[in-house]
């Protein structure tokens, strides 16, 4: 096992050399910058991971093609969490020793962010979660060194209930994953539910690698819910999905962002056909109008990602804002005469032009951080995302 975890560390180094083998002319000179990256490439989040490590990758030669950060190479060192929490510690703690990194962009999952949190506020380094539960950024008072970029669980589901009370869904059946992302995310729901008047008529949850959720949803069938909410990510979400209509459950089937990728769709099948769930505008961005704030961001990401990778994915996006969000702090506290060599003054001046960020424009809305709101996200990056014919679309 030591030896398979090892290998699989040695992807993010590798990674790395590999960008650095052929500098461009103009390149960065200077003393480099180093980051740390940890995104699940193995693992159940797999197909949340990789598209955040691409995104890496492609920023890194964009950014030190560009001359790097006032002249320093900008060096994101990428390990693989393989999905698991003991992992992505071990790889945080190598970072940290061995990398001596100025700041941490992990993770992919919200319980690989919640279990490495204390060791990073203990480091005194900033960390740049690329993952969706609340309670990696609150209380502020207790996360001074966190940060993140997807939209919080509380935001998807108050845009989701107003869907569904829009929609006249007053009773819902609600399915999640038994991890912090489900749990979370179920948390947040039944908050927002209760202050708006909708009720959940059944609560149900399943593993992130169980393959049959039938029993869950028999149980469900006896109930009067008008829908199903289900709250993972791939693989499980489209197992759960699938299940739905295997079964015959004429119930429409809601999610959450944890399904705004490709894989959700080719794993899904036609079943994916007719979920709705909100999430960043990436997955829309064409159709938005052409005075959206987001939009030229989000159509230049999407195209320079399709070109290389395939289709746009959103948690490809949560990563471009963790980078440059990481990548600006960095700057502005360079250019305000910050001292990389006093890591410790300089790890804590970057902490605070990442809590200063103000307008920035990104692939999860316009973030605006504070002393109380390390997401720096509010409802107006969300909408609402429905699949049809396999495909997105705004819903109808």
């Amino acid at each position: 096992m030591r030896r398979e975890r090892v290998a699989r560390l040695l992807v993010g180094v590798i990674l790395i050399l590999g960008l650095g083998i052929a500098a461009p002319p103009g390149a960065a000179q200077g003393e480099p910058i180093h980051v740390g990256v940890i995104v699940d490439i193995t693992g159940p989040a797999s197909s949340l991971g990789i598209p955040e490590r691409d995104t890496v990758a492609m920023l890194q030669e964009e950014i030190n093609r560009r001359g790097g950060v006032r002249g320093r190479p900008f060096v994101l060192t990428v390990l693989d969490g393989q999905s698991r929490e003991t992992e992505t510690l071990l790889a945080a703690k190598r970072l940290m020793e061995q990398e001596r990194i100025y700041a941490l962009i992990c993770c992919t999952q919200s319980g690989t962010s919640l279990a490495i949190l204390d060791t990073m506020q203990k480091a005194r380094i900033p960390m740049m979660s690329l993952a969706a539960s609340i309670r990696i950024v609150e209380p502020a008072r207790d996360r001074f060194w966190v940060f993140k970029t997807p939209q919080s669980d509380v935001l998807v589901a108050t845009v989701l209930i107003n869907h569904l009370l829009q929609k006249n869904i007053r009773r819902v059946a609600w399915m999640n994953v038994d991890n912090a992302f489900g749990d979370s995310g179920r948390g947040e729901f039944e908050k927002v539910a209760r202050a708006k008047g909708l009720n959940i008529v059944a609560s149900e949850r399943f593993g992130d690698r169980d393959v049959d959720m039938t029993a869950q949803l028999t149980r469900i069938a006896r109930t009067d819910a008008q829908g199903v909410v289900i709250w993972a990510i791939p693989p499980a979400a489209a197992v759960v999905t699938k299940n739905v209509r295997e079964i015959g459950l004429r119930l429409p089937v809601f999610q959450s962002h944890g399904v705004a990728n490709k894989a959700f769709i080719d794993l899904s099948g036609p079943a994916a056909n007719g979920v709705i769930f909100p999430a960043g505008k990436l997955l829309v961005a064409e159709g938005l109008p052409d005075g959206d704030a987001q939009k030229r961001v989000l159509v230049d990401y999407a195209r320079k990602f399709e070109a290389r990778f395939g289709p746009r994915n959103t948690f490809g996006g949560h990563a471009w804002d963790g980078v440059w969000l990481v990548y600006n702090a960095v700057q502005r506290a360079l250019q305000k005469g910050g001292n990389p060599v006093d890591r410790i003054e300089f790890r804590k001046a970057v902490r605070d032009e990442l809590e200063a960020t103000r307008n920035f424009v990104g692939i999860s809305g316009v973030f605006n951080m504070s002393s109380s709101d390390h997401n720096g996200l509010d409802e107006r990056a969300l909408t609402l995302i429905e699949v049809a014919d396999g495909k997105w679309r705004v819903p109808r």
